[in-house]
């Protein structure tokens, strides 16, 4: 089958009829086929391939991230022991810690625990007294006002056995201010702490 394109210009459309496909001329039938087979391509692509290429990227990017959750599980599942042992120590550390935090019955002797370890301290006081309770998420602030007239080594004595304490007393927004004849006023707010049980 040979084909001459110059015979295209000298087709006759108006002599071209759908009923008498055979006697299209050559040139002719080539056309046609080849539009016809990349109509067939293009909606073959379109409607089955195109849709089976995005299912296949689809299903590549849903390997790779359960891949990626694969990994980080798995590290988490093999140090799995490890994470139960920190969480006892954490727990036991915690209890221990609780411990150290004053009951409600014992509240009230914490003023005396700080008024006999300023005075063993050489401390006079001017005022001691509780302020009122500040409530945290899973726990109760108790602040105690202390103002305490001595000198700086007296101070220092009476921060470190207020650390010694067996309760959890921390001190915090202290002011030195001079009284006149080597004596200084300290002024501190010592908080201590009451966990709230059935918070969370």
């Amino acid at each position: 089958m040979n084909l001459d394109f110059k015979a295209f210009k000298d087709v006759d459309w108006n002599e071209i009829e759908l009923d008498n496909i055979g006697e299209w001329p050559v040139i002719v039938k080539v056309i046609c086929g080849a539009f016809i087979a990349g109509l067939v391509l293009f909606f073959s692509y379109s409607l089955l391939v195109s849709d089976e290429i995005d299912s296949y990227h689809n299903a590549v990017a849903t390997e790779v991230e359960l891949r990626t959750t694969y990994r980080t599980k798995y590290a988490v599942a093999s140090k799995l022991d490890i994470y139960r042992l920190q969480m006892i120590e954490m727990e036991d550390k915690f209890s221990q810690l609780l411990k150290r935090l004053p009951t409600s019955n014992e509240t009230p002797g914490l003023l005396d625990d700080l008024s006999y370890v300023g005075t063993t301290s050489g401390l006079t006081f001017l005022k001691v007294g509780w302020l009122p309770e500040v409530k945290k998420e899973f726990y109760t602030e108790l602040p105690i006002k202390i103002e305490v007239v001595g000198t700086y080594h007296e101070f220092g004595q009476f921060v470190g056995k207020v650390a010694q304490l067996p309760r959890i007393v921390s001190l915090h927004d202290f002011s030195i201010l001079s009284s006149g004849e080597k004596q200084l006023t300290f002024s501190v707010v010592a908080k201590t702490y009451r966990y709230e049980e059935g918070t969370k």
